[in-house]
């Protein structure tokens, strides 16, 4: 077993991940309990929240509180700290790994989808942020990871509202970042590429442009979050794992921004043409 986190001797760190019960989420809570924090666990199933917590008590031997809890629900940020506050749970890692994608002509898709992805993409995490950073700034330690993409760096057409949430997230990790320098806490936006998980599996049922995507540019969930892992910890601003998806993210900021908006627009008019 990975020797046990501990800032201070039997005071063991807690992570809070959302979307913990399925692919990065998952492998993020694995990741953490490995070495050696505590664990609450955020996601609508509980089911399955419930097996991974057998997993990681039985293998690492920490504590893993489940919060069964759908985020896209108003107020879930609020409730789900109030839950904290009523258990007297400390957060020392914030996880927002929560989202939703939707791939399409953004005309075509409908409001409320476009709603429901800026609400777990964009208003979760920022609530979520909003609300424990204060604490952390207090005791002057604490660490925030967010989940943020490749699509941060660069307008793409079919899936316009995405890039943009995570635009969103990528811009305000990075200023957090700037802001809180001495405070002891510190802000990682994890650019990861196409991960092989759930998400990823219904876009390539339905949209062939995912079908066609040479191997090179997919990795493993395990592998992201490790990185994004190992990121969060040495207090790293931005992480983008994997040679070529830090190739293209680094293209996408050395070109102009016409030939890389020309560039996604041709790939867009494929995937729904």
């Amino acid at each position: 077993m990975a020797a046990r986190h501990s800032p201070r001797s039997g005071d063991p760190e807690t992570a809070l991940v959302t979307g913990a019960s399925a692919g990065i989420g998952r492998e993020f809570a694995r990741i953490f309990a490995e070495h050696g924090y505590d664990l609450i666990i955020v996601a609508r199933r509980k089911a399955e929240l419930e097996e991974l917590a057998d997993a990681c008590r039985s293998e690492h031997r920490v504590r893993v509180h489940v919060v069964p809890m759908d985020l896209l629900v108003p107020n879930a940020s609020e409730e789900l700290v109030q839950l904290l506050a009523d258990e007297d749970l400390r957060v020392d890692v914030l996880v927002n790994n929560a989202g939703l994608m939707e791939m399409g002509a953004f005309a075509e898709i409908g409001v409320g989808q476009h709603e429901r992805l800026l609400q777990l993409n964009v208003v979760v995490p920022t609530s979520l942020t909003r609300r424990l950073l204060p604490a952390m700034i207090e005791r002057g330690r604490g660490r925030i990871l967010n989940v943020a993409s490749t699509s941060s760096f660069q307008p793409v057409p079919s899936m316009a509202l995405y890039a943009a949430s995570k635009a969103l997230v990528l811009s305000l990790s990075e200023s957090l970042s700037e802001e809180l320098k001495g405070t002891g806490v510190t802000v990682t936006a994890l650019c990861a590429g196409i991960t092989k998980t759930d998400m990823y599996e219904r876009a390539h049922d339905d949209h062939a442009i995912v079908q066609s995507l040479p191997g090179l540019f997919l990795s493993e969930a395990e592998d992201v979050a490790r990185r994004g892992y190992e990121a969060c910890v040495a207090g790293e601003a931005v992480v983008i794992p994997g040679l070529a998806n830090r190739v293209v993210a680094s293209a996408a900021q050395l070109y102009p921004r016409w030939l890389v908006r020309t560039v996604g627009g041709l790939v867009g008019r494929r995937t729904t043409g």
